[in-house]
């Protein structure tokens, strides 16, 4: 059964760190790429961050670059997400994803409150 469990979420003041991570399990890990996705309240859900099967190439959106690091343990089997800087607009319910031959997995998330 393929399963994507995140954990990590919470209550962070702006300018603070979380890290985020994903668990995954039923299917080969270390041959697939792997992306973090946010919803925000009341608003689409959005691509955050993609690194390659390896870990080699790693890709962000415009607004987290520089803030935020996707990583990788293919060991593990786990899919990391480092965010610094946090600011009010990263408050979101964060997903991690993987493309598994056409179908869409998803995790159930892990809600990333920013507010002081």
């Amino acid at each position: 059964q393929v399963q994507l469990v995140e954990s990590g979420g919470g209550l962070v003041q702006p300018g603070g760190s979380l890290r985020l991570s994903c668990a995954a399990s039923g299917f080969t890990f270390s041959v697939y790429a792997m992306s973090w996705y946010r919803q925000p309240p009341g608003k689409e859900r959005e691509w955050v961050a993609r690194i390659s099967s390896g870990g080699l190439s790693r890709n962000y959106a415009d607004s987290v670059k520089g803030r935020f690091t996707i990583s990788r343990d293919n060991v593990k089997n786990t899919v990391n997400l480092q965010m610094n800087s946090l600011k009010p607009e990263d408050t979101a319910v964060y997903y991690c994803n993987v493309q598994l031959n056409g179908r869409i997995i998803w995790g159930q998330g892990t809600q990333v409150t920013v507010s002081s």
